[in-house]
């Protein structure tokens, strides 16, 4: 597949114009692209700003064309472009009409299309469907999501392919030996507290995450532990949800801190803030700060209903719970707070998962580079 110059080409919806773990992978999947390409790639993104690539460290900036949300555009320029290219890869479903208008003109081209989660687990429309079965090759981030595409859209198992996320290789190194004092202070935290840490954005459409069950293990764990226990949550949150969340804590006696929004590069010190990670969710598709709190060194606790069990190497990296059980949270937690260091996954074995050296071998191999 290699030879022509620019190749290939790697649609996406953002890349640099957002934080959440669908921009992470793009960017990491950017880089390895264009290492695994010799550099035979062009990046079209529907939505980041001209400028928005200017100094990332992933690729070039001048291999990404940004389209500034003109979707119109964006979507006949990459059509234009795919018809002299030999493998077309999608970011997201959402830009499969244009995948396959593409495979229609350029039938030799390789199509493949990225997955991630809850965007595939429900029934797909007929139309989409259909096209969802021209692609040469679907890759999911988790065997969860894998499964859902071939019991749910009845999609090929042979197409189908987990390629696990990976750490971002420019994450900044752990630099915090003990508790920031600024955050202790600006939260009005102690260093002995015992600080649980969950990172997500809050919204009645987000509660499956189980920020609501966490609260009630901690309630019930009080009543037990001589130990003081906050939790933490970290990310933007709706004013209904605030109000719902504080109403719950407050009914169960159990002290919780909303951050808000927090930046990227402010979460290195969060996670040193916190003593562990959880989220017992059930719509994760991967989970991918599951593996950043243990690159800082968190132990971690995740539900075994979704893909985190991925993120968790299916308990070999973390504790895996049902994360519809108070009473096995609230187990996962207390394990923690009585042998925080045993529940730490060694760095080596995170790297040998979910190194980016690893992602991009394993990404070339499924691409029969």
């Amino acid at each position: 597949m290699q030879g022509k110059q620019n190749s290939v080409l790697f649609f996406t919806l953002k890349i640099f114009s957002a934080t959440g773990g669908i921009e992470k992978v793009c960017r990491v999947a950017s880089k390895a692209l264009f290492e695994i390409f010799n550099g035979n790639l062009q990046i079209f993104c529907m939505h980041d700003k001209t400028g928005d690539a200017s100094g990332n460290k992933y690729f070039p900036e001048k291999i990404q064309r940004s389209f500034e949300g003109n979707k119109v555009k964006a979507s006949f320029s990459a059509i234009i472009a795919g018809r002299k290219k030999e493998v077309i890869v999608l970011s997201h479903i959402n830009l499969l009409p244009v995948g396959w208008v593409i495979k229609k003109l350029n039938p030799k081209a390789k199509l493949v299309l990225f997955t991630h989660g809850i965007e595939v687990w429900q029934p797909l429309n007929n139309r989409k469907r259909k096209m969802l079965h021209c692609c040469d090759m679907v890759f999911s981030v988790s065997n969860f999501t894998r499964q859902k595409l071939i019991d749910v859209q009845g999609a090929c198992p042979a197409k189908c392919f987990v390629l696990n996320n990976c750490l971002d290789p420019f994450l900044e190194s752990k630099t915090h030996l003990q508790k920031p004092v600024d955050l202790l202070a600006k939260y009005n935290l102690e260093q002995t507290d015992i600080i649980i840490m969950t990172l997500t954005r809050l919204a009645i459409t987000e509660r499956n995450k189980g920020y609501d069950k966490v609260i009630a293990a901690i309630a019930s764990l009080q009543k037990k532990s001589a130990a003081t226990i906050k939790y933490l949550i970290a990310g933007k949150y709706t004013g209904e949800e605030k109000n719902f969340i504080f109403k719950l804590a407050e009914t169960n006696g159990v002290t919780v801190i909303l951050t808000g929004f927090i930046d990227d590069k402010e979460l290195p010190a969060y996670f040193a803030l916190a003593d562990m990670y959880i989220m017992p969710s059930k719509k994760e598709g991967f989970g991918i700060t599951f593996i950043e709190a243990m690159y800082y060194g968190l132990p971690v606790i995740g539900g075994n209903a979704d893909g985190s069990a991925d993120a968790l190497d299916n308990g070999k990296l973390g504790i895996m719970v049902n994360p519809d059980s108070v009473a096995e949270i609230e187990s996962a937690i207390a394990k923690i707070i009585h042998t925080k260091t045993a529940y730490i996954p060694a760095k080596e074995k995170l790297m040998e998962k979910f190194g980016f050296d690893v992602y991009k071998e394993n990404l070339k191999r499924l691409m029969h580079i």
